[in-house]
């Protein structure tokens, strides 16, 4: 059983004559009579009745398919037009995560342009911390994410495109003195000076944390917790300096950035699962963030260190 020959069928019920049919069909009468006896040779029942006085006559099987063939036709055709749809980008979802300071720098920005360009495919934004985005990502929760590549390498589950390296700053309010007259500071410098710094979870902080202990030194801190955005207001309201990502001091001149030395980076990654092939959605999101990054390297669009990885094509 084919779909032609299910439509040939549907055809030939509706209009009680097989040269009309035919017609209606843009095909030979002969080719139309072949195909509807090879279907009822394959179900193992007459569907028409050749011999009624005023055209073909639907016989007790052929009745019983002609709703189950309207059907099955239906739902082919809603399904070519889903798939379409898909492929043209005219519909369809895409669940995107990314740490607050992405959100902040980068994504609001990329996701703006994506909307522009692909109005119809639904955005779902999650914001979080790296290792819970990873987590998410296995659970099948997220299809994309902006995460943090950690020391130890990616989580081998994970197909990831390195996208920016970026300088983890010191972030003092402009409205005081500066915390080094030098323009940077060290490890040890920054372990005098109140320190704000976000919840468990952010890899900056575990970053700046493991510094410290690598300098032999504990920080002071005048606040612990909460999400990046209450961090650089804390740090802007003069409560102390912040270890932050250099991408969050853009738009914001009631900070100063300080630089460490010696450096700390960071590279940011987009990833997803390696065993799920990507959506259209997923590769247009993939073009759409690479595409906008290009543009804000070939300008001016960065505030501090922040370089764009240049991805090899997949």
């Amino acid at each position: 059983m084919t779909f032609t020959q299910l439509a040939y069928f549907l055809a030939v019920a509706d209009v009680r004559s097989f040269t009309r049919a035919a017609e209606s069909l843009g095909v030979a009468q002969p080719t139309l009579s072949r195909q509807l006896k090879a279907l009822e040779t394959d179900l193992g029942a007459a569907l028409v009745d050749r011999g009624g006085r005023e055209g073909p006559v639907l016989t007790p099987a052929g009745a019983a398919l002609l709703p189950l063939a309207r059907r099955m036709l239906a739902d082919a055709d809603s399904a070519r037009t889903a798939v379409a749809e898909i492929v043209g980008l005219r519909s369809g979802r895409i669940r995107v995560g990314a740490t607050p300071s992405l959100c902040i720098g980068v994504l609001a920005d990329v996701l703006r342009v994506f909307h522009e360009q692909y109005p119809d495919v639904r955005l779902e934004l999650a914001e979080s911390g790296s290792q819970p985005l990873v987590r998410a990502l296995a659970r099948g929760e997220l299809d994309v994410a902006l995460v943090i590549v950690p020391p130890s390498g990616a989580d081998a589950a994970l197909h990831t495109t390195p996208v920016l390296r970026e300088r983890l700053s010191v972030a003092s309010p402009t409205s005081e003195r500066a915390p080094s007259s030098r323009g940077s500071m060290s490890v040890r410098e920054l372990a005098r000076r109140p320190l704000v710094v976000p919840r468990k979870g952010y890899d900056v902080r575990e970053t700046a944390l493991q510094a410290f202990a690598d300098a032999g030194v504990t920080p002071h801190f005048a606040v612990e917790g909460g999400e990046m955005d209450a961090v650089l207001r804390l740090v802007e309201a003069g409560t102390g300096v912040a270890v932050v990502p250099d991408l969050v001091f853009a738009g914001r001149p009631r900070l100063r950035r300080t630089v460490l030395t010696p450096p700390l980076f960071r590279t940011v990654a987009l990833a997803r699962r390696a065993d799920l092939v990507p959506t259209h959605a997923m590769q247009a999101f993939r073009r759409t963030l690479l595409s906008f990054l290009a543009v804000l390297s070939a300008g001016d669009g960065f505030t501090g260190d922040v370089q764009v990885l240049r991805p090899a094509e997949e």
